[in-house]
């Protein structure tokens, strides 16, 4: 059977097991799905005040929207994050977490960790439109730009899915890679502008001409990533060609190299797990 035909013969249980990991996420919690707006605001606030407030960290404002609150700023690249991270680690755990299953019935393997995906867009949809309504309370105009940024963050669930696949395969064979992947993630994070302003980068590589620092900063796909979304969402504007072409090749990439590397091996995850 074909990748093609394997898809859309699991469309159905792969809804089923989408809605097993938002309902199981928070089972038997008193607040339930709540926790899923609970959890970021309370993440966003924390760094509110302490990068915003107590470090007096200042972004430029939204150009042209004029926007200048550091908790939306923020928010523009935090819940983005929160959700490629999401996406990551819980596609890469999504084998193991159903050793029991995948030992028991026969059934397409990389069902779980799109599920694994489409559960966490689920709960980045609901962040969403909270900072949809908290972009217009403070004066920027996000709905023209809602059409790029529901494109972009396809592409960024696109990126994350085809890591989560690779990594998946790795963590059944290599127990080890949940924690260097851990590591690798606090990394990321802190390599790429959500809590600082590019600007800071560019600054830096001013002082330094004969490294091309701005250039390997910008390698990075999450900083595209970050970058476009804020470009949508807190200047009001259209994003350099450059970057939205830069995020469609890292989701192609990322999506190819995922596929390859799990139909690749997993013919033995069953016998591994």
């Amino acid at each position: 059977m074909s990748l093609t035909s394997e898809v859309r013969d699991s469309r159905e249980l792969l809804y089923n097991l989408t809605m097993r990991e938002v309902r199981g996420k928070y089972k038997r919690s008193v607040l339930g799905q709540t926790w899923s707006l609970i959890n970021p605001v309370a993440t966003l606030t924390i760094y509110s005040l302490v990068f915003g407030i107590v470090l007096r960290a200042t972004p430029p404002p939204g150009d042209p929207s004029g926007v200048d609150v550091f908790a939306v700023w923020l928010a523009c690249a935090l819940l983005p994050w929160n959700f490629f991270n999401n996406t990551v680690v819980g596609g890469m755990g999504a084998l193991i977490g159903n050793g029991n299953l995948i030992q028991k019935v026969y059934f397409p393997r990389w069902t779980l960790v799109v599920a694994s995906m489409l559960a966490s867009l689920v709960t980045f949809g609901f962040e969403l439109l909270v900072l949809l309504a908290a972009c217009v309370i403070f004066g920027s105009n996000p709905w023209v730009w809602l059409p790029g940024v529901l494109v972009v963050v396809a592409l960024l669930g696109v990126f994350g899915l085809g890591l989560a696949l690779a990594l998946s395969i790795a963590n059944v064979y290599f127990r080890d890679t949940a924690q260097f992947v851990s590591i690798f993630m606090q990394i990321l994070f802190y390599a790429t502008p959500i809590l600082y302003s590019i600007t800071l980068v560019e600054a830096r590589a001013k002082d330094h001409p004969d490294i091309p620092l701005l250039f390997l900063y910008r390698l990075n796909p999450m900083e595209r990533f970050s970058v476009v979304i804020r470009s949508f969402l807190y200047d009001n504007r259209m994003p350099a060609f450059a970057d939205l072409a830069y995020c469609v090749g890292a989701a192609a990439v990322s999506l190819a190299f995922g596929i390859w590397v799990f139909q690749k091996f997993q013919a033995r995850i069953a016998e591994e797990l």
